[in-house]
């Protein structure tokens, strides 16, 4: 049976680490000698896998000087190449701009699978010396990729209308696999905390991922301040699953403060089982600036949570969606939930201002649509739900990314 490594930059619980835990159990299930390489393996590390973990460092970036990162850098593309000639390796998938060009760059001769994961115009409107690097990747080193996995047609139009991506022919679109029976499990465990297990007898907004500008909570929760200011809502309390950039935290912590919403907002942290608090909430929000297609997006879904999203990317309504969804005033509505206007508007930042605008009305409205009539919502998403969820099978998926034969 063959050799394959996944390559990964970290082990937290984002989108592009859960899927490669789903791929490893499935790839082990299937026979496959499977090992999982971590450019950085850190204590929080939510995502593990066991025995066949590797780890290149357990210092994260930041704790770097500018020099000794810079060497680590230029070491990583050795450090993987050694690996592939010492495992044999067959296949090497990557997750994401820093695990794909230090693939590509290690020059081996194995089944190269890159993955990109979002939109790239909009993440690269961010100026950082990296993203100038993999930007100019895509004219350059992904001609080394057989295949690069875009997990939504709205990634593949954006790398060929909008990157300058010169290699149209290695792109595929796969969508990122799920393992629903594991989930729909998981979010049956009880909640062992009972402080937690009294907050959800509220109805509740959940917001589960990295705390980063790329999903922009501060609208979140400038809605949901919009939200209380109907006494019918006062109740409603808004829950955040997952940690992340010190700032984008901060800055959150100041919005609650300025509208008066510590009472009503909760801050989880990081949870291994993430489910089981979907699960129970009345609705899944998500705020993203953009994305590729959101993970917690099919897990709502999976465990008949409805969902508020922004239209964060035209791959949402390929999740949400099976009919040419409703178009109404204030959103889009689909079979699991309602899009509303995207918040972005051209820089990725922290906000400086603090006005309410017209987005995140239409997300505070759309809030409440699905808060009183959650019901509904969620009984329509049930009788939808088999037939939203068949494209994210684990096995089909994970045999599609290693399936040679596919051009």
């Amino acid at each position: 049976m063959k050799n394959i490594l996944l390559f990964m930059p970290y082990g937290s619980v984002g989108g592009m680490e859960r899927l490669a835990a789903y791929q490893y159990e499935a790839y082990r299930k299937m026979g496959y000698r499977v090992i999982a390489v971590k450019i950085i393996g850190l204590p929080s590390d939510i995502i593990h896998f066991g025995s066949d973990e590797i780890v290149l460092s357990t210092k994260d970036f930041y704790e770097y000087s500018t020099v000794a990162r810079f060497w680590f850098y230029l070491r990583i593309p050795f450090m993987l190449r050694k690996l592939i000639k010492k495992h044999k390796i067959d296949y090497t998938l990557s997750y994401g701009d820093m695990a794909n060009v230090f693939s590509a760059v290690s020059f081996t001769d194995e089944y190269k699978i890159a993955g990109i994961h979002a939109l790239k115009s909009v993440e690269f409107t961010a100026p950082s010396f990296l993203n100038k690097v993999f930007k100019h990747s895509f004219k350059s080193i992904y001609r080394r990729f057989q295949k690069v996995v875009c997990i939504s047609e709205a990634i593949k139009k954006d790398l060929l209308e909008n990157c300058e991506y010169r290699f149209p022919e290695n792109l595929q679109v796969i969508y990122n696999p799920h393992d629903i029976p594991k989930i729909q499990t998981l979010m049956q465990e009880e909640l062992q905390i009972q402080d937690e297990h009294v907050l959800f007898q509220h109805r509740t907004i959940v917001f589960v991922g990295r705390m980063s500008v790329q999903k922009a909570p501060w609208h979140l929760i400038k809605a949901f301040a919009l939200l209380r200011q109907n006494e019918a809502f006062s109740d409603v309390k808004l829950v955040f699953i997952g940690d992340g950039n010190e700032a984008v935290v901060a800055k959150c912590e100041a919005l609650i403060q300025k509208y008066a919403c510590q009472d009503a907002v909760v801050f989880l942290g990081r949870k291994s089982n993430p489910f089981q608090y979907v699960h129970r909430a009345t609705v899944l929000a998500l705020s993203s600036y953009y994305e590729g297609t959101p993970n917690v997006i099919v897990e709502a879904i999976a465990t008949q949570t409805p969902i508020v999203s922004s239209n964060c990317t035209e791959g949402i309504i390929e999740l949400m969606a099976l009919k040419p969804p409703q178009v109404a005033s204030n959103w889009v509505a689909t079979e699991s939930g309602l899009i509303t206007p995207n918040f972005f508007k051209g820089t990725l930042d922290i906000p400086q201002e603090d006005a309410f605008t017209t987005e995140e009305s239409d997300f505070a409205l759309a809030l409440a649509e699905v808060l009183q009539h959650h019901l509904d919502y969620r009984e329509q998403l049930k009788s939808y739900q088999v037939e939203l969820l068949s494209k994210f099978d684990l096995e089909t998926v994970a045999l599609a990314y290693i399936n040679e034969d596919w051009q």
